[in-house]
């Protein structure tokens, strides 16, 4: 039997945006996209101004902070049209990963999404974010061709896309996640 003790997830509270935690979101997203992949030019634009992409156009940011460490996770909800937003730019320190910080976060995220009149969420990701994509499968986002063939041009590095929308994605189904 193991002597190791089981990991207990600190308090994690869920912040709104304010521009002040806006270098959070850059400095927090910067550092996977880089350790993982390349930036691309809609990283840049997104993290360098997330007030013209995500905000003013509808969308919203929300922060997941711990102490010791303060703000450790971030993700934005990007609006596409009425009613369809994208999960993007969802991240966590390394520090605080397996933290279920990333749980916390996800699921302000999808409450957030239902205030602001989300009915579809789609994603885009890639294949070697294993363990992101365990949690998204957790939370109800199925697999999507639709999604990969409407919007998943946007990123090279994207060969996932998923969905979460309907009955799946209402306010009660939500209550039972």
């Amino acid at each position: 039997m193991s002597s190791a003790s089981p990991v207990i997830p600190p308090a994690i509270d869920i912040l709104p945006y304010a521009r002040e935690r806006a270098p959070f979101f850059d400095a927090i997203n910067r550092a996977w996209i880089e350790d993982m992949f390349q930036m691309e030019t809609l990283d840049r634009d997104i993290l360098e101004d997330p007030e013209t992409h995500i905000i003013s156009q509808g969308g919203d940011i929300l922060f997941a902070a711990t102490a010791p460490f303060g703000i450790v996770g971030t993700g934005a909800l990007k609006k596409h049209g009425p009613g369809v937003f994208e999960l993007t730019k969802m991240g966590v320190t390394t520090e605080a990963r397996g933290r279920k910080v990333g749980e916390a976060l996800l699921f302000a995220l999808l409450g957030r999404a239902v205030a602001l009149g989300a009915e579809d969420l789609i994603l885009l990701t890639n294949s070697a974010c294993g363990p992101a994509i365990h949690l998204y499968e957790k939370a109800g986002f199925v697999h999507s061709q639709e999604v990969s063939t409407n919007f998943g041009q946007s990123y090279s590095r994207c060969n996932v896309a998923m969905r979460l929308g309907g009955a799946s994605l209402s306010p009660a189904a939500l209550a039972i996640l």
